[in-house]
């Protein structure tokens, strides 16, 4: 793993930050995925199951380290979720 990227917990071995991938945002390793995109197609399509339906290019793996890794880090997370329906409400 370079430098620049990291990995915050040892058993979360496939989400990634990296500052030059999605703003430095966690994403599925190897991807531009980020965590707060596969929260979001849990809570919609629910479970793994609807997660790799959303995303079929991503493994039951990925989306479960994906998923642990928001149950550590919620609070963070659902701040990247609301900013981004912030930024997505049309001004008035």
């Amino acid at each position: 793993m370079s430098s620049h990227m990291s990995s915050p917990q040892l058993g979360i071995t496939r989400v990634v930050r990296d500052p030059h991938v999605q703003g430095g945002e966690p994403v599925v390793k190897g991807t531009r995925v980020t965590v707060a995109s596969v929260m979001l197609a849990e809570r919609e399509w629910g479970g793994v199951d609807g997660v790799l339906y959303a995303y079929p290019h991503l493994t039951a793996e990925q989306v479960a380290d994906a998923l642990a890794f928001y149950l550590e880090h919620q609070d963070e997370i659902d701040r990247y979720i609301q900013e981004q329906a912030d930024d997505a409400e049309p001004e008035v």
